[in-house]
């Protein structure tokens, strides 16, 4: 079940979910970047965020703290909101409408301000979020489905078969897709606290 073909089937299962993964980030993305009434609200958010990220920049070690930090927070939101899901996949889904009014929010600031957004994209986002954004989406539809199934399973007519695994099986293709997904966060902290530190540091 570990292996890379069983991964593979597995998120074939779930390709739906994955799309709408994608269809729910961008449409938080879309509130965010429009609607100035959540404006508090996302400030809030990204203040603790802020005041990590100064914590971390005077530290000894830059880019060490910055990927200890970086991994544990993205690996342990992707595993939690991966069996969160098993409350009938709420958490995910606010989690994928959060963190896309977040990130429109901060686009939106940025135009505002005159910041060259290509740069920031290319230099900021692109190196390490080309394997984040994807795992993220991915841990979502994994906890979506684990609700599919637990609302399914509480239906009279459900029947488990291929198309409806039980919740134990479900639980044991989660397990080892979070080990996954853990190991492509592994990789994006990696580029994130060095190639991308390397690079918005240039920038600036």
């Amino acid at each position: 079940m570990l292996s890379l073909r069983s991964f593979c089937a597995t998120l074939n299962e779930i390709k739906w979910y994955i799309a709408l993964a994608c269809v729910l980030f961008v449409g938080g993305y879309f509130i965010g970047h429009g609607w100035s009434g959540l404006e508090t609200f996302l400030k809030q958010q990204l203040e603790g965020i802020g005041q990590i990220k100064d914590s971390l920049s005077n530290s000894s070690n830059k880019e060490l703290s910055f990927f200890v930090f970086i991994f544990y927070n993205n690996a342990l939101k992707a595993i939690f909101i991966m069996f969160a899901g098993i409350a009938f996949g709420l958490l995910p889904l606010g989690f994928l409408v959060i963190n896309g009014m977040v990130i429109g929010f901060l686009i939106r600031v940025m135009s505002e301000n005159n910041v060259d957004l290509l740069t920031v994209v290319v230099r900021g986002l692109l190196p390490h979020g080309i394997l984040e954004i994807p795992a993220i989406l991915i841990a979502a539809a994994f906890g979506m489905r684990f609700g599919v199934l637990v609302l399914q399973r509480m239906s009279k007519r459900y029947r488990s078969n291929t198309a409806n695994p039980t919740i134990g099986m479900w639980t044991k293709k989660t397990a080892a897709g979070a080990v996954w997904i853990t190991l492509v966060l592994l990789v994006a902290a990696i580029i994130e606290s060095t190639i991308t530190f390397w690079l918005m540091s240039g920038a600036a």
